[in-house]
């Protein structure tokens, strides 16, 4: 274990941040530097939701996938953003932005991102909604909006900061174009009823996915910050704004718990499926309390610790296991929903499980008779008259 600026041996057992982080202060000014554990060859399969990963090694797989859209995304999507951004914003390095970029290097050693010659280009962009981005295949880049650097402390900073690069090193953009894609395509086949209705459920596929990639950049912001009362403020600030003297975190936690329950109406349930249904985030009060959920549950600290998948074993995942860890991440997420159709769901499936234990046990008795014990002259409900 090392501080982040360092190199030394896989995992550690440094300060984690969580019992809480440091004072807030200006959320302009340095703050003092934290000791975090440098998460040496980590894979990004480390910090990717279950069903995040289950669909990224299956697309891995099909070999020259990846490397098609790449070359075919850079030559001019990739190009035109990058021309934008090099002409409209500013690039952060050592002498522009010298406290984001300090901030982006610290990010980029705990998660072993690479040298900081070889990390992917910032950028910050003059605009007053607080916001940040990957974008690129071929030469990755991030953009983070001023709003966001003026409305964020370095912690918080650092987990929005390291939220990005986990979604360029899990390859989420060449996924992100296709989705994109496809969305252009069902505009355009929407006259063909049959051709839209497949796509359309393609589409949604993807849209699910693509709300399961924001929790796995949300995990490897945590681990690059290292700090879980941050990234919760983080969340705070984008539902909410950034002054958080007057907000209550157990009320907001609270919040995000009645935004599970619905409030147990069914109708509830519905509007949230047509609210989730074509966006590529979860709510932020969702998306809060999933990350707490991964603290409380040890896989947080177990990563901290040093027990992590490396990027040198990735070409060895097993697609089979990944897509049973996502089925049984799904299982897990169902059977603890409080969402009012998800209960109602899990009551049918209980009474179609006993209902087929009824019919299992008459069907058996049925076959018992029919071998032999009609023959002796019993009723097959084997009840005496």
């Amino acid at each position: 274990m090392t501080d982040s600026t360092g190199n030394g041996p896989r995992g550690g057992s440094g300060q984690d941040g969580a019992g809480g982080g440091p004072d807030r202060g200006d959320a302009g000014a340095r703050q003092p530097a934290r000791r975090r554990v440098t998460l040496t060859g980590i894979s990004s399969r480390a910090w990717e939701h279950p069903a995040d990963r289950g669909a990224l090694v299956a697309l891995r797989e099909l070999r020259g996938f990846d490397e098609i859209l790449r070359k075919f995304f850079g030559l001019f999507n990739e190009r035109y953003f990058r021309m934008k951004y090099l002409g409209s914003s500013i690039r952060a390095n050592g002498w522009q932005y010298s406290r984001v970029h300090a901030l982006y290097l610290e990010a980029a050693a705990a998660l072993d991102a690479g040298e900081p010659a070889d990390l992917p280009e910032l950028y910050i962009s003059q605009t007053p909604f607080a916001n940040a981005g990957a974008f690129g295949m071929d030469k990755p880049f991030i953009v983070v909006n001023s709003a966001t650097v003026q409305m964020m402390d370095d912690d918080e900073l650092r987990f929005v900061l390291g939220h990005e690069l986990g979604h360029i090193r899990s390859g989420h953009a060449v996924y992100h174009t296709l989705l994109v894609w496809l969305l252009e395509l069902m505009r355009g086949l929407n006259w063909i009823p049959l051709g839209a209705l497949a796509l359309r459920g393609i589409v949604a596929a993807l849209m699910e996915w693509y709300r399961k990639a924001e929790l796995s950049s949300d995990r490897a912001g945590l681990l690059a910050g290292q700090d879980p009362a941050a990234a919760l403020r983080v969340h705070m600030k984008f539902a909410g704004g950034g002054d958080l003297s007057d907000i209550d975190t157990a009320a907001f936690l609270a919040q995000a718990n009645e935004y599970d329950r619905a409030n147990g109406d069914l109708r509830d349930s519905l509007v949230k499926l047509m609210l989730l249904e074509a966006s590529t985030h979860p709510m932020p009060v969702a998306r809060a309390a999933e990350l707490r959920r991964w603290v409380e549950t040890g896989e947080y600290r177990r990563v901290l610790s040093g027990d992590y998948p490396l990027r040198e074993d990735d070409a060895d995942a097993s697609v089979s296991e990944e897509v049973k860890a996502a089925a049984k991440s799904y299982q897990d997420a169902f059977a603890r929903s409080q969402d009012p159709l998800a209960g109602l769901l899990r009551r049918f499936g209980d009474g179609a499980n006993v209902a087929g234990e009824w019919a299992k046990a008459g069907a058996d008795k049925l076959r018992a008779w029919v071998s032999g014990d009609a023959r002796r002259g019993e009723d097959p409900g084997g009840d005496d008259r």
